[in-house]
């Protein structure tokens, strides 16, 4: 028996797929074959679809996908109620796990693994996720729910359920932008973790409620928020290269937003947010966070180069600062995250459901052998 250990399971090829490759050592991501800088100038909607068929609609295509995710938009009454009844403080990733998980006790066939019942209840939840993260929002802060606008488009209505307000075009492209940059990303843990637990041939929702769980995680959609934090933390431009000196002095200091598990050179997705960034900085007038996001990559290169390493900034770096100029807490950048993932599970869940086998993978044993049972009056 091969007793070789792949912690992580890094460098294991777990099965075949045809929705996404990454070339960590050119900086490379690839949709179906698009290039992810290509694909910024589409519609979340549009690559909704190329995840979800194979290539990007026509125009028809594209209507059909949008009239269809509009059917399942409002979410049902019970769900509502359920999301405040939330004591205060509850974290935003907690309830919207519970939400997801509570949906299914409201669709009338949750449990059926079929491609089109499969289709349906991912159409429902790509319509639903951001409603139901704009609702979580609303509540939390005193408010009552918007319904969405069924003129609007999944980025749109993501920031109109927010805030009650129709959104400008521009504010509605650089959601589009982020929405499609965290769409997919392949096996990464919550991804994978949706496909174990389908493998099971459970529901949707429990393998997509799995999903959230994984993405919370601060070594996952977790570190955006972490990110924001340190820059809060920090302040200013003139306290980053003190903090980075301080962190990187700790044992296990780490910068969050720098380094990736696949890219070994700066995270493409990280190239074009950084554009993103640097344009609502300039339109905006709150150029602060953008500017100590580029301290701290200055800082972290030269120590790095100290180091001979290269430790680049990864998606999260420059999400954080991007989502705060378009004015969400820190806490619901990962909820923001799940928002866009969905296409992605939802994609790999039909590669799941179509040919699928059970995950199990096994463990080496370290354990104690030989031991000999006796009677518990009798152990010392």
């Amino acid at each position: 028996m091969d007793e070789t250990i792949y912690r992580g399971l890094n460098g294991v090829n777990v099965d075949t797929s045809q929705i996404c490759f990454i070339d960590g050592d050119k900086g490379e991501l690839i949709y179906r074959g698009y290039d992810i800088r290509e694909l910024t100038e589409a519609s979340y909607e549009e690559v909704v679809h190329l995840l979800w068929n194979g290539d990007l609609p026509t125009r028809a295509e594209l209507e059909a996908l949008r009239a269809e995710a509009q059917e399942d938009v409002v979410l049902p009454d019970g769900v509502v109620d359920l999301l405040r009844c939330m004591p205060a403080g509850a974290g935003p990733m907690h309830a919207l796990r519970t939400a997801v998980s509570a949906l299914a006790a409201f669709d009338p066939n949750p449990d059926g693994v079929d491609h089109e019942n499969v289709r349906r209840i991912g159409t429902a939840l790509l319509a639903r996720m951001p409603v139901l993260v704009g609702t979580l929002q609303r509540l939390r802060e005193g408010k009552e729910p918007v319904v969405p606008n069924p003129d609007l488009s999944i980025a749109g209505n993501f920031l109109y359920t927010l805030t009650g307000e129709e959104p400008s075009e521009a504010a509605t492209k650089v959601m589009d932008v982020a929405l499609v940059l965290h769409a997919e990303h392949g096996s990464n843990a919550s991804t994978f973790v949706a496909r174990s637990t389908a493998s099971t041939l459970t529901d949707v929702y429990s393998a997509i409620t799995a999903g959230i769980a994984s993405l919370k995680g601060p070594l996952h959609g977790g570190a955006n928020t972490g990110v924001m934090n340190a820059l809060e933390e920090i302040g200013s431009v003139e306290n980053v290269e003190r903090y980075v000196l301080d962190t990187l002095a700790k044992p296990n200091g780490r910068i969050m937003g720098f380094g990736h598990r696949v890219y070994k050179v700066r995270d493409p997705r990280a190239n074009i947010l950084e554009h993103v960034a640097e344009r609502l900085a300039r339109e905006s007038g709150e150029s602060k966070w953008f500017e100590m996001s580029l301290e701290m990559e200055r800082v972290m290169d030269r120590e790095m180069a100290k180091k001979g390493r290269e430790v680049k900034p990864n998606v999260d770096f420059f999400s954080a600062s991007v989502y705060r100029m378009l004015g969400f807490p820190a806490d619901m950048y990962t909820p923001i995250f799940a928002v866009a993932r969905i296409s992605g599970w939802m994609a790999h869940l039909f590669e799941q459901y179509a040919d699928n086998r059970l995950v199990r993978p096994r463990l080496v044993y370290e354990g104690p052998r030989g031991k000999t049972f006796a009677p518990v009056d009798q152990r010392a």
